[in-house]
């Protein structure tokens, strides 16, 4: 096609498709996210409800095939890599919401649709076991023939086990289209079908956009729980960390000024109810009543606290380290005795 050829080719395209590819190249300027979506299948007065129920959320626009590609290489931008989804029925899709949101949006709004012979099963077509609630007739025959466990039983026409009679993939005959129809079974989805969104320059495809939400929060709570807990460990600081870090770090300086008996005013009443603690275990070890303060004479020995269990484990420590240090002393004490007598036998002896 020479040069003057072309440029008469452009002039002379109908006025009101500039208009719709201006309007169209508008539609895709005002959304933050831009996709394309299937609309094959989808009877006229289902697809106004679908509108109506996007409002406020999403908004629609459809148009000749050809001037959607039009308008999206127009805008450029990235928006031009979505023409390759631009075949069949399609419409433009946009939102301000993110891809994910609009995904699950989508999906959401999918109603069950009866499926009609020729099309294609988009999943496994099974016949539930159970009653038909269909009188004995030719339809027990019509199951049978499409591949379904039926017979007559107490009246009625039975399906007596699950039947699997189309694999996902393969085209409804007229037979199994009509039993399902009978049966008021639906296999398929009918709805906005995502086939790409575009946003903020990343181009989406469905399998990317098919996460399961409760799933992906759950990871991101335990892998924030991860990196917060190795921050504390590691030592370092950051504004979610320092708060405990902290906290943690007074608790053991704390620990430390109490195991070492550090004299500060901070520490002297836990200081005091510790020797308290440990005095009332070593009366409680102290048989002669003489021996104690006349304070803590007849003191009943309080339930020890919960932190005060290590410190009374010390101080049962200590005293068997005494007693035994005590035993020790006697069995020497004993001897002694017993040297002195020998000698005070001796003595004796000598003098009479």
């Amino acid at each position: 096609m020479s040069e003057s050829e072309s440029v008469r080719k452009t002039e002379t395209i109908p006025e009101w498709k500039r208009i719709e590819v201006g309007e169209l190249t508008d539609f895709l300027e005002e959304y933050q996210s831009v996709g394309v979506v299937s609309v094959t299948g989808i009877p006229s007065r289902q697809l106004q409800s679908m509108r109506r129920e996007l409002h406020g959320s999403a908004a629609l626009r459809m148009s000749r095939n050809t001037l959607l590609t039009r308008a999206l290489e127009d805008v450029n931008d990235g928006l031009e890599q979505l023409t390759e989804f631009v075949y069949g029925q399609v419409a433009l899709v946009g939102t301000n919401d993110n891809p994910f949101g609009l995904y699950k949006e989508l999906e959401a709004s999918k109603t069950p649709a009866p499926i009609n012979a020729g099309e294609v099963a988009p999943n496994d077509i099974v016949i539930p076991e159970g009653d038909t609630g269909v009188d004995p007739g030719p339809f027990v025959g019509e199951l049978q023939q499409v591949g379904a466990s039926a017979r007559i039983m107490d009246g009625s026409i039975k399906v007596t086990e699950d039947s699997h009679v189309l694999d996902e993939g393969e085209a409804v005959s007229e037979e199994l289209a009509n039993v399902l129809a009978e049966l008021g079974i639906e296999p398929k989805e009918v709805g906005l079908d995502l086939r790409g969104v575009y946003s903020e320059g990343v181009l989406f495809e469905p399998d990317e956009l098919a996460i399961d939400v409760d799933e992906y929060r759950a990871d991101i709570q335990s892998a924030a729980a991860g990196a917060r807990n190795l921050s504390i460990n590691a030592g370092y600081p950051t504004a979610q960390t320092a708060p405990t870090m902290l906290a943690k770090a007074a608790g053991e300086a704390k620990a430390l000024g109490l195991f070492a008996a550090i004299e500060d005013p901070e520490l002297v009443p836990d200081l005091i109810a510790k020797a308290d603690a440990q005095l009332r275990t070593l009366a409680a070890q102290i048989d002669d009543e003489e021996a104690l303060p006349e304070e803590l004479r007849g003191v009943e020995t309080p339930e020890p606290a919960a932190d005060e269990s290590a410190d009374e484990a010390d101080a049962d420590e200590s005293t068997d380290e005494e007693e035994a240090d005590a035993d020790d002393t006697d069995a020497d004490a004993d001897d002694d005795d017993d040297d002195d007598g020998d000698g005070a036998d001796g003595l004796g002896a000598m003098f009479g």
